[in-house]
């Protein structure tokens, strides 16, 4: 029993296929939101009220034609989409999706996981890196540049304020951590900066609007998937939006403490959350426009990097007076 459990966790709940189905929802909630903010409709048509498009878009890619540039390293080129799937999916696992009993937390579950999820978080920014410069196209490389240059920006200041929180609740496991703040939920007020710069960490980590300078359509085509299609796109898709869900249950866990009940009242309240991070992404999308890769980067070391340096020293010192 102890492996079909395994089997079904790594699988099923909360394993891949809730990702792939929990990941298209997601993006349709966001794009339905988006188009709202922007008074459109979004998806209509495939399915109920469109929830089915994400779905639609991945299986239409996965029929188109799969075209490899000639020039280009075709392994690295084929292989790269398989592990950035995979890196994300591997981060999913370690979520916090229900209520969490300390004493018997799960085989996926240990101290240090939250260093081990923003380590995996991290990888598929390479990952993209290496797929723009396989490709040997010009967009694919200027894009490929731009992935790398806005990691040095954001990277730091998302560590710092993610880590924030943990240290107040002295524990680097997510489990632990988003029950410290549902025990004393009022000790979330303090972290409520580090929950602004993670927010704007995230989204530059996700490319989104401001931050899509890698993927800008109107500078370099596509810049980091210009080559790519078929289902190698396909699969990057379906990581970005594997990616959006881990991120936001990441911030979810440790910004807005955990999700108390049993495994059907975590698991709404895990969605809850997840959507709400969801929708201030989308919010903050919908509010800006595009800018160039030099203001991410000074944007992030002139006043995001200071603030969270600011926000740890302000937790270390209240962790001092804590009882």
């Amino acid at each position: 029993m102890a492996v079909v459990r395994t089997l079904l966790y790594l699988v099923v709940y909360p394993g891949l296929l809730f990702l792939f189905l929990y990941s298209t929802f997601c993006e349709w909630f966001d794009r339905k939101v988006y188009a709202r903010f922007q008074n459109r409709m979004g998806p209509t048509h495939t399915g109920r009220f469109g929830l089915l498009q994400p779905i639609a878009d991945f299986v239409k890619l996965l029929s188109k034609e799969d075209v490899v540039p000639e020039a280009a390293d075709k392994r690295l080129f084929a292989v790269l989409p398989i592990i950035g799937l995979a890196v994300v999916s591997t981060a999913g696992l370690l979520l916090p999706v229900w209520n969490f009993d300390l004493a018997n937390p799960g085989w996926t579950s240990f101290s240090g996981d939250i260093i081990v999820m923003l380590y995996l978080l991290s990888l598929p920014t390479l990952i993209l890196f290496l797929a723009a410069w396989s490709s040997t196209n010009l967009f694919s490389t200027i894009g490929g540049a731009r992935v790398l240059t806005m990691l040095f920006g954001y990277e730091v200041p998302l560590f710092l304020a993610v880590l924030s929180p943990a240290i107040l609740a002295n524990s680097w496991r997510l489990a632990e951590i988003a029950a410290f703040y549902q025990r004393k939920p009022l000790l979330l007020l303090p972290n409520l900066l580090a929950f602004i710069i993670a927010l704007i960490a995230v989204q530059a980590k996700l490319e989104r609007t401001p931050f899509d300078i890698p993927h800008a359509e109107t500078e370099i085509v596509g810049g980091t998937f210009t080559e790519y299609s078929g289902k190698k796109l396909a699969l990057f898709r379906l990581t970005f939006d594997i990616e959006l869900v881990v991120s936001s249950g990441l911030l979810a866990a440790v910004f807005l403490g955990g999700f108390p009940g049993g495994a059907v009242v975590g698991f709404i309240h895990f969605v809850v959350k997840t959507l709400f991070v969801i929708f201030l992404l989308c919010l903050l999308r919908a509010l800006t426009s595009r800018i160039r890769v030099d203001q991410v980067i000074s944007f992030a070391w002139k006043y995001l990097a200071p603030l969270a340096v600011l926000q740890l020293l302000a937790i270390i010192l209240l962790k001092g007076f804590l009882p």
